[in-house]
Parts: C-alpha cells; structure tokens; sequence
C-alpha cells in the first residue's frame, strides 16, 4: 500500500488558514484595507509625537483599568475607572465633553463625546461583543465636529485590551465633507 499520496494531502489543523467561515459583504469591508485605501494611506501625514504621547498614556491607564475589572461591566463603569486612573497619572481630560451638531449652519441637536484627552483625542468607550462599522462613524462625526485629528475606540469587552482598540485619523476628505453640503 502506497501511503506517499495520503502523507502530501494531509493537512493538521494548526496549518489551515482558518477553521472560521470566511466573512462576506459589508463585514469583510470594515476588516479589510482596500488596495487604493493603502496607497493613500502612505500619503497622510501623521500625527505628531506629541499627541502620540498622550495616547501612550491613555493606553496604559486602560489596560491597567482592563487588568483589574476584565471584561464584563457596563460602559459607564468602565468610563469611571478609566477617569480614576488618568487623574492618578496626571493625564488631562474632561468627561462626558458636550459637542454641538449643525446642519447648514445651524445648530440641530448636542452630542457628548465619552472622553477628550488633552484637548486632542477624542475616547469612545464602548463595552459591546463586537465593534460595528456604527461605531467607527461615531469617532468620525465626532473628529468632524471637534475638529481633533485623532480618535480611539476602545472596546472593553474583549479577552486582551489592545484587541478592542481602534485608532481613527480623520483625513483631509473626512474633514471637508459636511453633511448636508
């Protein structure tokens, strides 16, 4: 018996490219970097180190808060704990920061933004099973309204911190659309 053909085709699992179905339509989109969105992105220019720093800092006072509580809790308590912790480490913020929304000039409705770090970085928490394609325009509408460059969605109810957390830029055509124009 020859058992050369059967040893070439076997395939252990821990070498197959995914035991999950592949994901299609709008869900593989949002997970995926179009070939022209990578060429523009090399294009943009960062932001600078400084506002890197203040998110170094916020980053590490939510996994600290992410060590201790885990996932599981509501949005709010998480919000509290991670206040309690920047405050220990002198991390400037305000909470639960008012935005105005406008359509045509004039004022339509008021937003709240979860976190604003410094003045610069607009903080959504969220404490959901899985971060939806709303919540990405969330950070955006607020980087539009602000006018910060940069924002973090940082969902709480996941296994390891850095997994929930999502860097938004808001890029020279993001901030030139308005709605309703």
């Amino acid at each position: 018996m020859d058992i050369s053909g059967l040893a070439a085709s076997y395939n252990p699992w821990w070498q197959r490219r995914s035991l999950r179905p592949q994901r299609r339509g709008r869900a593989a989109e949002t997970r995926c970097v179009k070939r022209q969105d990578a060429g523009d992105a090399r294009t943009l220019e960062e932001p600078a180190k400084e506002l890197d720093e203040h998110v170094s800092d916020l980053l590490a006072a939510a996994i600290e808060v992410h060590r201790i509580l885990g996932p599981g809790f509501l949005e709010s308590a998480y919000e509290h704990a991670l206040c309690v912790e920047l405050e220990l480490r002198n991390v400037q913020f305000r909470r639960q920061v008012p935005v105005n929304v406008e359509y045509k000039g004039h004022r339509v409705g008021e937003s709240c933004l979860d976190l604003l770090v410094s003045d610069r970085v607009v903080v959504e928490l969220k404490a959901v099973e899985a971060l939806a394609p709303i919540h990405w325009v969330q950070v955006r509408s607020y980087l539009k309204a602000t006018g910060c460059l940069l924002g973090l969605l940082i969902n709480f109810n996941v296994p390891v911190l850095l997994r929930g957390v999502r860097r938004i830029i808001l890029t020279p055509d993001l901030a030139s659309w308005r709605p309703g124009a």
